[in-house]
């Protein structure tokens, strides 16, 4: 057994949850184990399989030493996004299921920054919620402090890897870009 009954969890694009319940079920005649998880966001109940936990990607929340570095990550500049939508879309959509915090603040870097130069389609602006809810609901569980105070610290790391970004593009193309 993985996790224990109270212990949090990180649940792939969907964040934090709780074990309220460890329970066996009869499904197709087969007896199977289950982990009853609360999500946080929607208080709403998920069953997962205890014996698939980690193909589905169930995971512990970062360590509270990572906290800081995974703050430092969202100000680093990033590898820029395919041009072509599909293709982006396809390797955002990608690292969100990965369920690994530090690609889930690759993709919010990437489309805060796109974010900034051109509209965002309605699936990216909903994929940029989705991750700046993750990355910023799952530092305040590490660090002990709220969202309300997590808030500014990922938006001045943003601003910051935005600014990098702007300046190896504009460099890269020997131009000026403005914000």
């Amino acid at each position: 057994m993985l996790y224990k009954i109270g212990q949090k969890v990180v649940y792939p694009n969907h964040g934090i949850g709780i074990i309220e319940q460890i329970d066996v079920r009869h499904i197709n005649g087969e007896q199977s184990e289950f982990y009853l998880l609360r999500l946080s966001a929607t208080n709403s109940l998920v069953m997962v399989p205890t014996q698939n936990a980690d193909e589905v990607g169930l995971r512990r929340p970062i360590p509270s030493s990572q906290w800081e570095k995974l703050l430092k990550s969202l100000s680093q500049d990033f590898a820029a996004p395919p041009t072509d939508w599909k293709d982006r879309f396809k390797d955002l959509s990608e690292k969100m299921r990965s369920g690994d915090l530090f690609s889930v603040a690759e993709v919010l870097k990437t489309l805060t920054y796109l974010n900034q130069i051109k509209p965002l389609s309605f699936r990216e602006k909903q994929m940029l919620e989705r991750a700046r809810y993750l990355v910023i609901s799952e530092l305040a569980l590490v660090s002990g402090l709220s969202e309300k105070q997590i808030e500014p610290k990922v938006d001045q790391a943003l601003r910051g890897a935005c600014n990098k970004h702007s300046r190896a593009f504009a460099r890269a193309n020997g131009s000026k870009i403005g914000h």
